[in-house]
């Protein structure tokens, strides 16, 4: 095979794309560039190889006043493993032909492609995601919705894994997916190493939803919960009865039920099973050799019995399938 001329061959891993275009979202592209782009001798030679292709020539705009040179066009599609989309320059802007024909190609020949935020426009545009789960920034549910009705858009995740296709939701999202990825590829350890550096959390609980006009606790209110939710994360197997959290916070327990959706997105108990289901994977992810009964007390489920009930209703697989899946 002759050497790529587009991606370093003093790395061996999966070769990423990264589209750049005019308009471009520079934080949707700083967070690829970040997660794949930088060096990391620690992980070896067999990380990413990456490159930036663009879809006309430069200079092109960027947001925040800055202007981007791109060396190469969209024959590097034809090479990559994987092709980020980070955003795009318009919810209701058009996405040239010659794009969508490079990333169909890319597909067909078994790259990943994966989209960040508005970068959900190309992707439909490609057909790349009829008929499948998707997501994207909850502002751009409707009108996606309206121009592809075939798309099963969900809303309040974060990310959609389709296997072959990725999906991020907001900006920020966009860590989140690349994180995903990275485990994907590398397993739980990489990607842990890799949100250290970013000093993020390795993975996020919740959806946006929990973003979607979520309003601001006040001062007072924030002063309230944040110990109670800190004391909460500390013990999730403690007795957290909803009048007990009510009469710590100082609240009627209607009010406590509300301002803590309000301040988190989620019902106390919603939250709290989230937070245990967060310990639980942790747990099972960093120590193989710990029982199952063991993690489920840890993490506040009383029993491996209930634990693996709730694995099964809220994240579609079992504890002990997780732990196979992602333990260091």
């Amino acid at each position: 095979m002759p050497i790529s001329l587009a991606f370093p061959d003093r790395l061996s891993g999966p070769r990423v794309a990264v589209l750049a275009y005019d308009g471009l979202c520079t934080f949707e592209f700083g967070v690829a560039a970040e997660v794949f782009g930088l060096p990391r001798p620690e992980m070896g030679v067999g990380w990413y190889r990456y490159a930036v292709c663009a879809d006309a020539p430069g200079p092109l705009r960027a947001a925040g006043g800055l202007a981007v040179t791109v060396e190469r066009g969209l024959d590097v599609l034809a090479e990559a493993d994987l092709v980020v989309v980070p955003g795009w320059r318009g919810i209701d802007a058009p996405v040239p032909d010659a794009l969508t024909a490079a990333l169909q190609a890319a597909h067909r020949r078994g790259a990943r492609v994966a989209s960040l935020c508005s970068g959900i426009v190309v992707l439909a545009a490609a057909g790349l995601l009829d008929g499948r789960r998707a997501t994207t920034h909850w502002r751009y549910v409707e009108a996606v919705s309206r121009r592809h009705p075939t798309i099963a858009l969900d809303p309040r995740v974060l990310y959609v894994d389709e296997g072959d296709v990725l999906t991020a939701a907001g900006s920020a999202a966009g860590i989140d997916l690349c994180l995903h990825i990275v485990r994907r590829d590398f397993g739980p350890g990489a990607a842990n190493a890799v949100a250290r550096r970013l000093v993020v959390p390795p993975h996020r609980d919740g959806g946006q939803a929990q973003f979607i006009a979520a309003p601001v606790p006040r001062d007072r209110e924030a002063a309230r919960l944040g110990p109670l939710i800190d004391a909460m994360r500390a013990a999730p197997g403690a007795d957290h009865r909803l009048d007990a959290l009510a009469r710590r916070a100082g609240m009627s327990l209607r009010t406590f039920q509300r301002r803590f959706a309000a301040a988190t997105g989620l019902p106390p108990g919603e939250w709290l099973m989230a937070e245990r289901l967060r310990v639980a994977r942790e747990l099972l992810e960093g120590d193989p050799a710990a029982a199952l009964a063991d993690v489920a007390e840890a993490a506040g489920f009383g029993t491996a019995a209930a634990m693996r009930h709730h694995f099964r209703t809220r994240l579609g697989t079992s504890p002990a399938a997780f732990r196979a899946r992602f333990a260091t």
